[in-house]
């Protein structure tokens, strides 16, 4: 381990999060092009209208299983704790990057954890909608209302995925070293320090449990 920086992210973390981002980008995209006439070109990504209404529920399946994946990883560390209402009631204070009177935070800030936990929502309601609006396998189950209300749940959760997405990506633009640490998987200990100073604290303390006990120096004679 390079004495400079920290692990932050393991390769299969990075790897699940890549994941999900890509199924994300093909299911938002063909998910638009089902939603809206003036939309319908973006179906020529995926070569078609029947390609694209055959595909969609498929990715969006598929992106909410391997979701769950970062969810198993993440969800403890997306806790709240008592330092983060301070952190949220300070938030002027955050975004001016004025480091005074700001608590120390875990792994992840607040902002992150509220952003977690309405990704894990979103999730569950397209997942949910998604089967009801089924057309191949089941919505015939269904009476039309349902299927109705199921629309209409399904685009409003996916509105606020495609939202907090775009503020997540640019908090990790924001953030410098962010989105590094989630391609290399790697941050410094000043980076670690500054954002995460709990965080940083629980990973050196791990890191001194786990040193071996120098050997004394001795002199011969």
């Amino acid at each position: 381990m390079s004495d400079k920086t920290i692990l932050r992210y393991t390769s299969n973390q990075r790897t699940n999060h890549w994941l999900v981002a890509i199924l994300f980008l093909m299911a938002g995209l063909s998910g638009l092009a089902l939603f809206h006439p003036a939309l319908f070109w973006l179906s020529n990504l995926f070569g078609g209208g029947p390609w694209t209404r055959i595909l969609h529920p498929f990715m969006g399946v598929l992106m909410f299983v391997l979701f769950l994946g970062l969810v198993f990883r993440f969800w403890r560390a997306n806790y709240f704790i008592a330092n983060d209402r301070l952190w949220l009631r300070r938030i002027d204070r955050v975004m001016k990057n004025e480091e005074e009177g700001v608590p120390p935070i875990g792994k992840y800030n607040p902002g992150q954890k509220l952003l977690f936990w309405t990704l894990l929502l979103c999730m569950l309601v397209l997942l949910f909608s998604g089967l009801v609006i089924w057309r191949s396998y089941f919505s015939e189950y269904f009476g039309i209302t349902t299927i109705r209300w199921a629309m209409l749940l399904h685009a409003l959760a996916g509105f606020v995925l495609i939202l907090s997405i775009i503020v997540h990506i640019y908090a990790g633009i924001w953030i410098k070293g962010s989105v590094s640490a989630m391609l290399h998987g790697r941050v410094s200990r000043g980076w670690a320090r500054k954002h995460h100073e709990l965080w940083y604290r629980q990973v050196t303390q791990d890191e001194t449990r786990g040193e071996a006990p120098k050997r004394p120096i001795t002199k011969k004679g």
